[in-house]
């Protein structure tokens, strides 16, 4: 049992619940403009995106275990801590993945597989390597990051419309504050293990805040795309308005107070917007 624990965690299932969220929101938001859509094509959707997640989780896992071990948040994950080998914890990523990948093909379609293979290459082979190399690999992990809206609405249509590319570009600006919040209050332990996140590398924080606040900025007036795309009414459009202001706010504040009690404000922010933001797409969608 604790091996069995051992090799979940290797998985980030509180990650993974989060793609898997992301992905089931742009299935149903393609599913209000595609009839053809079945239930089965939706848990197929799930299914093989919860294997390419998990494997990826394993495999950048793998990748990471000695700047795992040098991290005091991070030295107890499986890897480092002796509870699961280095060869395993790589085959059990790549099976996981393989499986995911013919999941996804099968399951839904092509396009589908390709996104999640194209998410999985590009998170590992670009965004994971980068990380101990420059600041700017935040940048190139938002792009597979923002992924998960535009596998599930592959999956429930086949193609791509304006309205997948508005999910894509609204998890892709919001990932910036919320990971630099992140960034921010585990400065110490990344630099630790030579990880050249921005407030790392910038001690002042004071270009980590001002990007917080202008990607809230951004995301503000994309956030409300969907109601002039007819993917959701005024109700949405309301709540998504207050919502941005919210987080607009939080990163405001840490502008003019750059501490790390404001840097954990926009992270909690994050965290409430983006639920309540598709709880509101997905409510409002339903009914136009």
């Amino acid at each position: 049992m604790a091996s069995a624990r051992s090799y979940i965690e290797l998985t980030k299932p509180r990650i993974t619940c989060f793609i898997l969220m992301s992905a089931a929101i742009g299935f149903l938001c393609a599913a209000h403009v595609n009839d053809s859509w079945t239930w089965m094509s939706l848990l197929h959707a799930l299914i093989g995106t919860a294997l390419i997640a998990s494997g990826t989780a394993a495999l950048n896992q793998w990748y990471e275990r000695l700047a795992d071990a040098k991290m005091p948040r991070t030295m107890n994950r499986p890897i480092p801590s002796g509870r699961v080998e280095p060869r395993h914890a790589l085959a059990f990523g790549l099976v996981l993945s393989v499986i995911g990948f013919v999941e996804l093909w099968l399951g839904a379609n092509l396009l589908t597989s390709l996104l999640g293979l194209f998410t999985e290459l590009s998170y590992l082979l670009l965004y994971t390597p980068l990380k101990q190399r420059s600041p700017h690999s935040t940048t190139i992990g938002a792009i597979p990051g923002a992924m998960p809206p535009l596998i599930g609405y592959a999956a429930a249509c086949g193609t791509l419309t304006w309205g997948a590319w508005v999910l894509y570009a609204i998890l892709f600006l919001w990932q910036f504050p919320h990971f630099y919040a992140i960034a921010w209050m585990y400065r110490d332990d990344y630099a630790k293990a030579g990880i050249k996140m921005l407030p790392v590398v910038e001690p002042s924080n004071e270009s980590t805040a001002r990007r917080m606040f202008w990607f809230s900025l951004a995301l503000l007036p994309i956030s409300l795309l969907p109601k002039y795309l007819n993917m959701a009414g005024n109700f949405y459009f309301v709540g998504a308005l207050a919502l941005g202001l919210y987080f607009l706010y939080a990163s405001a504040r840490v502008m003019k107070d750059r501490t790390v009690v404001r840097a954990r404000a926009v992270l909690l922010a994050s965290v409430v917007y983006l639920p309540l933001l598709y709880g509101l797409l997905v409510l409002d969608g339903s009914r136009t």
